[in-house]
């Protein structure tokens, strides 16, 4: 069984695209073989700079030819059926064979497809795939129409079992496959012929290539940990920068070198970020101080000067990079010394938000506002929550994060520091922006839980509000991570949160925002505009606006807007060059429409935590809902009773009353919810139902009320046991009408019970 070689060469391939061409390469070769009738034992991708390799070993010698019966028209169907027949089998009439059918006498058509050799369909596959491969940019060069990430060299495709290696037969617009291939660039440029991957792989490696990113990866990891640890230092972690700088070299020599001393007062986060950003290079740190105190490159071949000049030329380029970094710290800080913080924020007046959302000005006097309330809710003082909040945002206006904004919120820290701020101010600057992502931190200082809160619920609701929502795949103000925000805020910290009360609040800041910059937000008769005698809007306070009407409308100062009394517009009038009506929808429809969207983040949330969307909808149907962890706690334990067999049997219990009392509301037309009467029982395991629901019920009450749902659970279990011996004693629909009543409205009580604890109707089996 021969093994398949291919390695396509080229200038070089941007790192980023490397691992997804691997992929790519892999699948697509191999998939394009299987469907031509090939198998193989496994198979390996590889890529440096210059080259994809993929090695396919254990692959069969040739297709196997395959014989296919066909069924056809019958014997005296029409001609033209038969002729159909004939041509898509590719066979003549003296080729088909006549046999019995259950429908009399039929054409049969025997098609045989005969195997073809491994190499054929190698070739095939291989030029399919490289002329349609999808990379994400490609070129053409020359005169020829075929296209690659970078200009193709050469190609080696080789198939070697025990007798030998030999060439695949291809040609790709005048590139030629061949058996040859050429190591590093610059330290083994001479081309040189293989015979299999291990001499492949073999012969790269001694002309200075390492065809393994993982290997070149580790090999940079520990050279450059063994380097710093040798002088007491340590290597700050950069997995991403790891495998980005793997993929610009063949042969990584990793270098130490120094930082200027004028630079190393920069906060450490600017040095990283400028060395990663610009150079590709690893901060290195003294663990005593915390700083950043020297750098580690990789360079792409051996020197006779050990790097030196390498490094020379590197540390001029940083030199120059750092003297900005430098420059905008510096001018950052003397705007925070001269005008303080909010001095600085000042300029978030001119940037803007969205369109519709005002500007950052406006964003964060709703976040102060929203982050005063939260405060208390979350053991935060109001007064630094809101001094927080006012300042959180003012970085973004600041040199340093113009120039590097995935710095914003760190430079913000360091500023409130400069700025003289305490108590938990700085730290929320930073941490307000958390959490970023499922593997970032969720932030437990009070300030910042409140701020962060703040931010992202003001976030979600101003989008909500415009019907700026996710859809399908595309979101691109990231809602669905502000969602995901919030909830692992509130879980993280365990807060019990009214979240549709903190939405209605957010909802009112923003229409204070419009309110305050003298925009119009009135209720008038129908044809009449709302203005005072000076000709100019009335304003009126926001109280009375929300009392007025369900739906606002809002429009710049000096517009005309008429609507009718139930706040639907039905003309604008003079708006003037450039004006527009912005409509804010119905505040109880954006707080539900948004508390829906939170509930399903929080459902994949548990699903991945492994709690049944069934159980998740049980419980968000119950009161209470908008409080998160209120959900999680009743979700938890109904899944842990679920998984008993008391909770499995009580489930069916429950459906089966459920079902019965449905069924029989419907037929009767009426509801079966008065209190049964325990005196007209007559079976004992009737009575014996009655007692236990009196004992459910009287434990089931305080124990929701003190959310301690695992004894309200345990309540519930109880009722397993009466409720099974009253189904299999007792005849529901009895002739006796009293009776059934009676029984009737005691599986509605049943049902009443169950429902206290969760909605067992929504969980399914």
């Amino acid at each position: 069984m021969p093994d398949l070689l291919l390695e396509l060469f080229s200038e070089e391939i941007p790192a980023r695209m490397q691992k997804r061409a691997c992929d790519d390469l892999k699948a697509r070769v191999t998939d394009g073989l299987v469907e031509a009738g090939l198998t193989y034992a496994d198979a390996a991708a590889f890529a440096t700079p210059r080259r994809l390799a993929l090695a396919v070993h254990g692959l069969t010698a040739g297709s196997p030819t395959l014989r296919e019966e066909r069924k056809g028209p019958r014997v005296d169907a029409p001609e033209k059926a038969l002729e159909g027949f004939l041509r898509s089998t590719g066979l003549t009439r003296d080729q088909l064979e006549a046999r019995d059918d259950k429908k009399g006498r039929v054409w049969f058509a025997v098609v045989e497809t005969p195997g073809r050799p491994a190499a054929q369909i190698v070739a095939e596959v291989v030029e399919r795939v490289i002329r349609s491969f999808p990379w994400p940019k490609s070129m053409r060069w020359g005169a020829g129409s075929l296209r690659w990430v970078r200009p193709l060299h050469s190609i080696l495709c080789i198939l070697s079992d025990e007798s030998g290696a030999s060439v695949v037969d291809l040609d790709i617009d005048g590139i030629r496959a061949g058996d040859t291939t050429r190591g590093h660039r610059f330290m083994a440029p001479e081309p040189f012929s293989v015979t299999s991957f291990e001499d492949y792989e073999a012969k790269l490696r001694r002309t200075k290539v390492i065809l393994n990113a993982e290997e070149r990866a580790d090999h940079i990891w520990i050279e450059a940990h063994n380097a710093a640890f040798a002088q007491g230092l340590e290597i700050v972690e950069d997995k991403g920068l790891l495998a980005e700088v793997a993929g610009l070299v063949e042969w990584p020599v990793v270098l130490m070198g120094e930082i200027g001393e004028a630079f190393l007062d920069l906060p450490p986060e600017v040095l990283q970020t400028s060395m990663r950003e610009h150079q590709k290079f690893f901060s290195v740190r003294d663990p005593k101080a915390g700083q950043i105190v020297k750098f580690v490159t990789v360079a792409n071949r051996e020197t006779a000067d050990d790097g030196a000049t390498i490094l020379a030329g590197n540390g001029r380029v940083l030199a120059a990079r750092l003297g900005d970094a430098k420059f905008f710290w510096e001018n950052d800080l003397r705007v925070v010394r001269e005008r303080g913080l909010s001095g600085m924020a000042e300029g978030l007046a001119a940037v803007t938000f969205h369109s519709k959302l005002g500007s950052q000005a406006d964003r964060v006097a709703r976040i102060t506002a929203l982050a005063r309330e939260i405060a208390p809710l979350v053991g935060a003082k109001p007064d630094l929550a809101a001094e927080a909040a006012g300042i959180a945002k003012a970085d973004l206006v600041s040199e340093m994060v113009y120039e590097f904004p995935e710095l914003q919120g760190i430079m913000g820290r360091y500023y409130a520091q400069a700025a003289g701020h305490d108590d938990g101010v700085p730290e929320a600057c930073e941490e307000h922006y958390k959490p970023l992502g499922p593997g970032d931190s969720v932030p437990t200082a009070p300030v910042s839980v409140a701020v962060a809160l703040a931010d992202k619920i003001d976030m979600l609701t101003g989008f909500w509000v415009i019907d700026e929502k996710p859809t399908g795949s595309k979101d691109p103000y990231a809602l669905r991570r502000a969602a995901l925000g919030v909830i692992r805020l509130v879980l993280g910290n365990d807060l019990s949160l009214k979240l549709g009360s903190i939405c209605e609040s957010a909802f009112l800041a923003l229409l204070q925002t419009y309110f305050d910059k003298g925009v119009l937000l009135a209720d008038v008769p129908t044809g009449q505009s709302y203005k005072g005698e000076d000709g100019k809007p009335v304003p009126q306070t926001l109280t009375e606006k929300m009392e007025s009407f369900d739906r606002i409308y809002s429009l710049p100062v000096g517009s005309t807007l008429f609507v009718n009394t139930i706040g639907t517009t039905v003309e604008l009038g003079k708006a003037g060059s450039g004006s527009h009506v912005f409509s804010l929808a119905d505040q109880r429809h954006v707080k539900t429409d948004l508390l829906a969207f939170l509930h399903d983040r929080l459902k994949v949330h548990l699903r991945d935590e492994g709690i049944r969307h069934d159980v998740i909808d049980a419980v968000l149907a119950m009161p209470g809902s908008d409080d998160l962890t209120l959900v999680v706690k009743r979700a938890e334990a109904l899944s842990a009773f679920l998984k008993t067999d008391d909770g499995e049997n009580l489930l069916q219990g429950f459906k089966r009353a459920n079902n019965i009392l449905t069924q029989a509301e419907e037929q009767d037309g009426v509801e079966y919810s008065f209190g049964p009467e325990p005196k007209l029982a007559e079976d004992a395991t009737e009575k014996a139902l009655f007692a236990a629901l009196d004992r459910a019920e009287a434990e089931i009450a305080p124990a929701m009320q003190t959310e301690d749902f695992a004894a309200a659970m345990s309540a519930m279990a109880g009722l397993r046991a009466p409720i099974d011996a009253f189904f299999e004693a007792v005849q529901i629909n009895t002739d006796n009408q009293i009776v059934r009543r009676n029984r009737l409205n005691l599986l509605h009580r049943i049902r009443a019970t169950c429902l206290e604890v969760a909605d067992l109707t929504r969980i399914s089996g």
